[in-house]
């Protein structure tokens, strides 16, 4: 292969070759003259690209993410490191952290998908935990239209070929549908591992001389500037970067895993620190392990494992090749590591050195190829704070009368609203997943919440995802914090209390006010909610820039959540168990429409003004189901979203195909409202004098639980009459319908 003449210092320069980069002429100008005091090279300037990118930097992002609340006293590990960690107990530890592949998703979906679990599995082992879960948070345009039915089939066989390949269960998660993302659809990921408090790692180099090693898989030149990639928008007719898009190897990823926790579980005595090698490569992962210890870093290139010929600097260093880890170890005991490695024939090779002097310097053929600041690369990068200004459209729906539907045939409206691809069931999607491997799964997906027992406790675990963007769209700040109290409810209802959340903030672009605006407002929305329901954020990631022709996707902070069951006796699922049992809602219904699955359904779009919403209240009605569910009174506990209450009935009897006798004092329109805070709970007719007493008048009885195999739901002006096994079938059926 011929080797290309690479632009020299004055040509990058002069003929702005870093804009096409994502550097701005002032970034370029503070390389230039307050950092180096001279021109960069190629692989300077191509370091510093890579590592001031939003995905790297959050330039635009942390004065957004300082809003939020990062600690209590469940908190070990916050912002900062590969994953967030809670304490659970007993001397154990849930690890856990969400983490977007949309771009590459958009112009990959198979690989795309694949290796966004690949890269979220590799930031929980790095901390030295074991992944036991996976769960995703999909966003798709709507399903008439065929590119959306490609990507949603290619990303959901990207999920499952990776975490099925390695053994970990993809246990839940969420998917919705709306035209805004038809162009950018939104791949997010999350996973959960355990740990004890003893084997909690760092991604540090420290201790002079101490050896830089590069484990894993071969450097390739897939995925060169990934993260600049992540960082813009998409333009329609553009060739989308294929090259941008790394590609997965399960199996390798499998035996990087199991050699990682060996060497963090049997030899933490020469481990200094350990990170992987995620967006922007072995850069990132260097230079801020260097940066986190204070230190420099020497790094010579000719030692790195490469797949390919001729790689220069630039390549090797800014590649997002997959299933790669960067560790520091102690001087001298560099053999043990070659060899616990060898056993998992992999590569483990001495790259580097820890040095004192805060600079970061590579080496290529005997050549000095770059030397800076390792501080510049990585805590010192601008931080920008944008211009903020509320879009027109809030004014609009703020002047707009609420939307109260027309409703003559409730049956018809019901059934209507369960094929809505948003609520319609997702078995088609899950059934793709293993979500059983290593068998400690007790809540199967399709419930709130899925749960997951902790191994040798009476423990489990709960895990969740949710949004609805729609309620953002309308009100960011407000909506924010109904993400928030969603997921949490989703943990209350499985029986568990809520313990921290991790973020996924998928936003348009923040370099146009209203963008900026968005993503300020809910992050006031997400904090204050945090704040209340105390679950601080631990972990997460910013994706902006999802635009397509300057059309930007609805504000989506995807909201990660565990909570800690604390006896598996607790363990609660959404399904009504027993004929007979009484049926009550814990909250009052509104009508609020605005923003709701029937809006949408009846006008093809969302407008108007989002419902009121009480943190207070919200609060309150969880732990009264809490506490409800802990004293043993709850068969079956369901939190009312899309759809409202009609929706969140038929989905309790669908499971064990049971009927519900029910009478509502509410006209039949206000069945499908989508009032917050609120729950579907049964309980055993023995146990009614206790539970109204703990609920206090707050729960209001509607029926029961019946054999019929009937959904019968009387409202002030109208009857719902529908059978379950039919309004099943058309649930479960309407995504298959709608893909074939």
């Amino acid at each position: 292969m011929m080797k290309i003449q690479e632009p020299t210092p004055k040509e990058i320069k002069d003929q702005r070759i870093y804009a096409q980069w994502g550097l701005t002429d002032e970034e370029y100008q503070l390389i230039e003259v307050e950092i180096l005091g001279r021109m960069p090279n190629y692989t300077e300037t191509g370091l510093f690209s890579v590592m001031w990118s939003e995905h790297c930097s959050y330039k635009n992002s942390k004065p957004v993410l300082r809003k939020f609340p990062t600690s209590g006293s469940r908190v070990l590990q916050g912002p900062g490191e590969g994953a967030g960690i809670v304490d659970i107990g007993d001397g154990q530890a849930v690890v856990f952290k969400a983490e977007s592949h949309n771009h590459p998703s958009a112009v990959e979906p198979y690989e795309g998908a694949a290796t966004g679990v690949g890269g979220i599995i590799r930031d929980i082992f790095s901390m030295g935990a074991r992944p036991i879960a996976i769960l995703d948070s999909l966003r798709f345009g709507e399903l008439t239209n065929e590119r959306t039915k490609y990507l949603l089939e290619e990303v959901v066989a990207g999920i499952s070929g990776y975490g099925n390949c390695i053994g970990i269960p993809t246990v839940g998660g969420e998917v919705a549908f709306d035209p805004c993302y038809e162009g950018n659809p939104l791949v997010n990921a999350m996973c959960v591992g355990l740990i004890e408090h003893k084997d909690i790692q760092k991604g540090q180099a420290k201790g002079v001389g101490n050896a830089i090693m590069y484990v894993g898989a071969k450097t390739g030149r897939d995925g060169i500037h990934g993260a600049t990639f992540a960082s813009e928008e998409f333009v329609e007719g553009e060739e989308q970067q294929r090259s941008a898009v790394q590609v997965g190897d399960p199996f390798m990823e499998k035996l990087l895993l199991e050699a990682c926790l060996e060497l963090i579980l049997e030899h933490a005595d020469i481990l200094v620190g350990i990170q992987d090698m995620g967006a922007a490569g072995l850069v990132s992962s260097s230079a801020e392990m260097a940066s986190k210890a204070g230190s420099g870093l020497i790094l010579d290139l000719d030692d790195v494992p490469q797949r390919e010929t001729n790689m220069t600097p630039y390549e090797m260093m800014l590649s997002e090749s997959q299933e790669r880890m960067l560790i520091c170890v102690k001087k001298g005991h560099e053999l043990e590591v070659i060899e616990l490695f060898q056993k998992y024939e992999l590569d483990a090779v001495t790259i580097g050195q820890v040095t004192d002097d805060g600079l970061y310097r590579l080496y290529h053929k005997g050549l000095e190829v770059a030397n800076l600041p390792v501080d510049a690369l990585a805590e010192d990068a601008p931080v920008y704070q944008k211009e903020r200004k509320e879009p027109e459209r809030i004014k609009q729906f703020e002047g707009l009368p609420d939307f109260i539907p027309e409703v003559s045939d409730g049956t018809a409206t019901l059934l209507k609203l369960l094929q809505q691809p948003t609520i319609a069931s997702k078995k088609m999607i899950y059934q793709t997943y293993d979500s059983q491997v290593r068998t400690n799964t007790v809540v199967l997906p399709g419930s709130d919440a899925a749960v997951l027992r902790v191994r040798g406790t009476n423990k489990a675990l709960a895990m969740t995802t949710d949004c609805n963007a729609r309620y953002l769209y309308l009100n960011p700040e407000v909506g924010g914090q109904i993400a928030v109290a969603e997921a949490a409810r989703n943990i209350v209802a499985s029986g568990g209390q809520p313990l921290a959340i991790t973020d996924c903030l998928n936003y348009g672009s923040p370099d146009k006010p209203e963008g900026f605006w968005e993503l300020w407002t809910s992050a006031d929305g997400i904090a204050k909610a945090c704040e209340v329901l105390e679950t601080p954020v631990i972990s997460g990631n910013v994706s902006l820039y999802n635009e397509t022709n300057s059309k930007a996707i609805y504000p989506t902070p995807v909201i990660g959540m565990v909570g800690l069951i604390e006896n598996l006796s607790d363990i609660t699922t959404q399904y009504f168990k027993n004929p007979d049992d009484l049926i009550y809602i814990l909250g009052e219904t509104r009508p609020d429409f605005n923003g709701s699955e029937l809006q949408k359904m009846h006008l093809g779009r969302i407008e108007g003004k989002l419902m009121d919403f009480d943190l207070t209240t919200e609060k309150e009605h969880q732990q009264l189901v809490l506490a409800a569910i802990k004293a043993g009174l709850v068969s079956s506990a369901h939190d009312c979203s899309e759809g409202g209450l009609g929706v969140a009935l038929a989905e309790s009897a669908f499971e064990n195909n049971f009927g519900i006798e029910v009478k509502v004092s509410m006209p039949v329109h206000n069945l499908f409202s989508e009032t917050q805070s609120r729950f579907i709970l049964s309980i055993d007719p023995e146990k009614q004098l206790s539970f109204e007493e703990l609920m206090n008048g707050k729960a209001k009885k509607l029926g029961k639980v019946t054999t019929s195999g009937e959904l019968c739901i009387q409202t002030t002006d109208q009857k719902v009459t529908l059978r379950t096994a039919e309004a099943k079938e058309l649930w479960e059926e309407a995504i298959p319908c709608l893909m074939k």
